[in-house]
């Protein structure tokens, strides 16, 4: 899964980004991995992998990753070379989901690029600029499809109505993902890759004082959020930074004190699931304890074809038991004698915590 963090400049982005990654690439021992200057790699904490690690005594964890892209912010006119301009737009396009921070405290030492904190204004900037670029790509694809019209193909007519729809709403300033569209409509918009078909949680950056209760900026947030479907998050930046330059045992206790029931790098990661319909599963065993992420609704040949091609290839059966089950049972043997395994063929949905042995033959 890989996001990007957007915002206009100064809204607290990069401080959120620098906070979330240095967390992810400590709290679950897993390397900072810098790409680029602004590419992130973090684990996906996940306290199953330590305990199936402890069961097994395993010689290696390895957790699921998530890569967070650092998007340069975004000034208006981006859409038309403003700002680092096309170069911001074809960052995004690469990343799965958009992680929109938008500021929400008043700090008279912190300058607004828009001089007033608004946040919904700061919103439709960005989705304005976005929306721009993709009207550009539609308009050009349109043109060619209203020419293909005239051969009268199902096919032509049927895209040049879907193209119509997605038009109108981008000439309106609109996201792609408010639009109501069908199975078929659904599909053709993916392949065109829009910037405001992306899934977005959004970020808004709280102060210090506001934590756990938030405030009327972050309450305009979550409402407009809730109106087009997304998510979003309350998350204080600045105190996410100070966060982990601490050590763990002071850092739990000043998160407690604040009243931080979880770390931002935790709170993105589970909206990011949830948004993109994400589940993990589980391969565990002396060499090694690991975690797979996929797509809600996955079967168990395509889950096994994660590891390897060859498992989905040559796919028999999937030895299945729940973490829960393994967890109680001291481990696969002890499961085993008690009926906990079960085998599971080719129509079986993978479930989030399902620890699985893959059998094959190629």
């Amino acid at each position: 899964m890989k996001l990007g963090v957007v915002g206009l400049p100064n809204v607290g982005k990069s401080t959120l980004f620098n906070a979330i990654t240095e967390a992810g690439a400590e709290c679950a021992n897993y390397p900072f991995c810098t790409i680029e200057p602004n590419v992130g790699v973090v684990a996906v904490p996940d306290e199953r992998l330590e305990k199936l690690g402890k069961l097994y005594n395993t010689k290696k964890i390895t957790p699921a990753v998530l890569e967070f892209v650092d998007i340069a912010g975004l000034v208006k006119g981006a859409s038309s070379g403003e700002g680092l301009g096309n170069k911001f737009l074809s960052h995004i396009r690469e990343v799965d989901a958009i992680v929109h921070v938008v500021r929400c405290f008043d700090d008279k030492n912190i300058t607004h690029v828009e001089n007033t904190v608004d946040p919904l204004r700061d919103i439709e900037i960005i989705d304005l600029e976005l929306a721009l670029s993709d009207l550009e790509s539609v308009t050009k694809r349109k043109e060619k499809a209203d020419k293909l019209v005239k051969t009268g193909e199902k096919k032509y007519i049927e895209e040049a109505e879907t193209l119509k729809k997605l038009y109108d709403c981008l000439s309106a300033g609109k996201a792609v993902r408010s639009l109501s569209l069908d199975d078929k409509e659904r599909e053709f918009t993916k392949s065109l890759f829009l910037l405001t078909d992306k899934p977005v949680i959004y970020c808004a950056n709280i102060g210090e004082n506001d934590i756990g209760k938030g405030n009327d900026y972050s309450a305009r947030v979550k409402e407009f959020a809730a109106g087009e479907n997304s998510l979003a998050i309350e998350i204080c930046a600045k105190v996410e930074a100070e966060l982990v330059q601490l050590d763990k045992a002071d850092r739990a206790v000043f998160a407690e004190e604040l009243g931080l029931v979880e770390s931002g790098l935790d709170r993105v990661i589970k909206a990011g699931y949830e948004l993109l319909g994400l589940i993990s599963f589980l391969t565990a065993g002396e060499k090694e304890v690991r975690a797979w992420t996929i797509e809600r609704g996955t079967k168990a040949p395509q889950a096994a074809g994660k590891i390897h091609t060859d498992f989905e290839k040559g796919f028999i059966r999937a030895e299945v038991v729940t973490y829960d089950d393994i967890m109680a049972c001291g481990g696969y043997n002890g499961a085993k004698e008690k009926g906990k395994v079960r085998s599971e063929g080719k129509d079986y949905v993978m479930q989030d915590g399902d620890v699985v042995l893959f059998r094959f033959n190629v």
